[in-house]
């Protein structure tokens, strides 16, 4: 006996407009706290799915009041990243010495480390804007005992801007452009390349300053 999945599960994961029309507002508000605070939430499509969830909610296929949307979607991702910041400080430097499985890969803490390194604080900002470095960042934030408090400005900070940034472009968009649902895919896909191509940008100058350092 084994599990089987379906081919339609892939189809609607990867799909941000299906993952609304499937879960709504709840599904929504799950993944972005996940995303935002747990281990597994770096494979998550948080971006697209603030973009989709503004552009349908001015489509009126979300039926929803933004200003709602908006505030639940922003403390779903301020309390994720309270978890992740004492999911770090429960574990603390353990972390880094934590052996790889499917679900977690010591890499991409790495990563989120020295881009904390880089960017102190700011980077708890600056991590919203891009994936996988966001699901990592606080959790850092808690391994090396950052305050608290002054965590929290950063964390809500980066919460509004990120939240409100995406859902309201989708939102302006959806209410301005009527027909802009039958092309949703192509402005996905775009967004996804810009956000890969900031995190690749981002990541080959850490090297390079990396390395430079070490000579």
């Amino acid at each position: 006996m084994y599990f089987e999945v379906s081919p339609d599960f892939f189809d609607t994961f990867f799909n941000s407009e299906k993952l609304i029309h499937y879960g709504g507002l709840t599904l929504l508000l799950i993944i972005i706290y996940a995303e935002t605070g747990l281990f597994v939430g770096f494979i998550l499509p948080g971006d697209a799915l603030l973009f989709t969830s503004g552009l349908l909610c001015g489509t009126k296929d979300l039926a929803i009041n933004v200003f709602v949307l908006l505030v639940l979607v922003t403390l779903a991702a301020i309390t994720g990243n309270i978890t992740g910041y004492f999911t770090g400080k429960f574990f603390g430097p353990r972390l880094f010495k934590k052996d790889d499985s499917w679900f977690f890969k010591k890499k991409h803490l790495v990563k989120a480390r020295e881009f904390y390194k880089k960017y102190g604080g700011g980077s708890i900002i600056a991590g919203r804007f891009l994936p996988i470095v966001r699901t990592f960042v606080p959790i850092v934030a808690g391994a090396i005992d950052m305050d608290f408090k002054k965590f929290n400005v950063y964390n809500v900070t980066g919460a509004f801007l990120w939240v409100w940034s995406f859902i309201s472009i989708g939102y302006v968009l959806g209410k301005k452009v009527p027909g802009i649902l039958d092309h949703i895919e192509y402005i996905i896909l775009g967004i996804f390349v810009i956000t890969s191509f900031i995190l690749i940008r981002g990541y080959i100058k850490l090297k390079k300053t990396k390395k430079s350092g070490q000579k």
